[in-house]
């Protein structure tokens, strides 16, 4: 064979290697990585023709696939749709899935390795391949009233919920207003899909953000509840009746700025007890304690509630954030931070762990939305275990703060939570924002009863009341109070 044959044959012989290698690579490496891609049509061609598994709330689905007379054969259907949409999210032939769709894809459409077995009886038997099934944490009731308290503060209100058991993380309630209905996404008329999908993210009230996880906004004074914490672990103060600066205003040597209270009084005097400084939300007090405890250690204790961590699995949420990185704070910015206000930014998610974490001696568990996932034949796949995330505070240090968030029930600004005969504790908010908007109104709160227990936060960012009205135990607390009560069975 002469030369330049030979360098022929031996190029075709490595053009041909390279498709063997790159045919095996496709079909064995990324062979997972491209089905489970969001988007793939082959993909989700072949998962419209199946029975989709259903995500389940106390054993009833609020999505599932029920048959339908067209060329995909199922059709999926969201049982109050608006309400656990922001759990749910979307399945839809353009657009892919959102939210649990997306997260448990693989048991739900019965891809899943661990249903290779149901999927090969089905082959052998000649049926359709079924999906699993994945129940929520949810409690309905809760999630029905953090709905309809937000509701009845008018049409045009913004805000969120988030509910979980202190003790083992789980999330009890999710809600979010504005929200959206998924059942015109999982449409087969396409058409309606692309024109409803076009309006969902023209709307400026982004009706698809999970305002629960994902949006942060300044928490205001329900961040005093991490100051306090900050305060009695570094000994700053020591007990509730210590004493700590008070008065109408705090200054700031070398600057021209001043922090009054809200409304300029002036808290009950120059100096009064640390209880009562939470009770009536004292500003002069607080950031005068977060200029004694420092940044160092009120960034560390925020960290230890769960700031600056995405510790939510199988739902998009954004971390909550103290101040931005490597940012030196002013005493006056610190001052600010102290409050709940300058940099600092949380979601009602972060600030139900804050009050969850103190309800529970200072241990943070890990929040977590699906408890079990199952086989269409209900053999248990997985279950989840509660998994502590941190101890933010010593059980001494958490006691003394329950017992100012009570004190703040009985006798402070948050009276509206008051449940008769049950342990309850609570702080108000109501952080500023810019001159041309109105503050924003947030209630944190924990209930005790039995074997009962639940922490909430509740965020009102905008809503039909006037703006002088605004007020987070006015707005929110009666909120609070009615998803407390769904849980506790009151």
């Amino acid at each position: 064979m002469n030369r330049p044959i030979r360098n022929i044959a031996v190029a075709c012989l490595a053009l041909f290697v390279a498709l063997l290698v790159n045919a095996n690579f496709v079909q064995f490496v990324q062979a997972d990585e491209l089905n489970s891609k969001n988007g793939n049509k082959r993909v989700i061609n072949e998962e419209f023709s199946r029975d989709r598994g259903a995500i389940l709330v106390d054993g009833k689905p609020v999505a599932e696939s029920v048959k339908s007379k067209d060329e995909y054969k199922f059709q999926r259907k969201y049982a109050e749709g608006e309400l656990y949409a922001p759990l749910t999210g979307y399945f839809s032939y353009i657009f892919g899935r959102g939210a649990i769709e997306n997260s448990q894809n693989d048991v739900l459409s019965g891809s899943d390795d661990r249903l290779f077995v149901n999927r090969v009886v089905d082959l052998v038997s000649n049926k359709q391949p079924k999906g699993g099934s994945v129940e929520l944490t949810i409690d309905p009731l809760a999630q029905k009233a953090a709905a309809e308290g937000l509701e009845r503060l008018g049409d045009d209100t913004k805000g969120a919920v988030a509910a979980i058991d202190p003790r083992t993380g789980a999330v009890l309630a999710m809600v979010t207003q504005p929200s959206y209905d998924p059942n015109r996404l999982a449409s087969h008329d396409f058409d309606e899909v692309q024109s409803w999908w076009n309006k969902l993210n023209d709307d400026a009230d982004l009706p698809m953000t999970n305002r629960a996880a994902e949006q942060t906004l300044p928490p205001g004074s329900t961040f005093k509840l991490v100051t306090a914490a900050a305060a009695l672990e570094s000994g700053v103060v020591t007990d509730t009746d210590d004493k700590v600066k008070a008065g109408t205003t705090l200054k700031f040597p070398g600057y021209q700025y001043t922090l009054p209270n809200e409304g300029g009084g002036n808290c009950g005097g120059n100096t009064i007890t640390l209880e009562r400084a939470l009770n009536v939300s004292c500003n002069v007090a607080f950031g005068g304690l977060a200029l004694e405890v420092g940044q160092e250690k009120l960034t560390e204790q925020a960290a230890k509630f769960g700031f600056g961590t995405d510790p939510l699995d199988g739902l998009a949420s954004s971390p909550s954030r103290f101040t931005t990185p490597d940012t030196t704070l002013e005493p006056p910015q610190l001052g600010q931070s102290g409050i709940g206000q300058f940099e600092v930014a949380a979601t009602p998610l972060q600030m139900a762990m804050v009050t969850a974490g103190i309800a529970n001696d200072g241990v943070v568990m890990k929040p977590y939305v699906v408890d079990t996932v199952r086989a269409p034949n209900l053999r248990v796949l997985d279950k989840t275990e509660p998994e502590q995330l941190s101890e933010a505070v010593s059980p001494a240090t958490a006691g003394k703060l329950r017992e100012m968030m009570i004190s703040t029930v009985e006798v402070g600004t948050a009276t509206s939570a008051q449940i008769p005969g049950v342990e309850v504790g609570a702080k108000t908010g109501t952080a500023q924002s810019t001159a041309d908007r109105p503050p924003y109104a947030w209630f944190v709160s924990y209930a005790k009863e039995g074997d009962n227990e639940v922490a909430v936060a509740v965020l009102v960012e905008s809503s039909d009341t006037a703006r002088s009205e605004i007020a987070g135990g006015r707005l929110a607390g009666p909120i609070a109070k009615s998803v407390m009560e769904a849980v506790i069975g009151k």
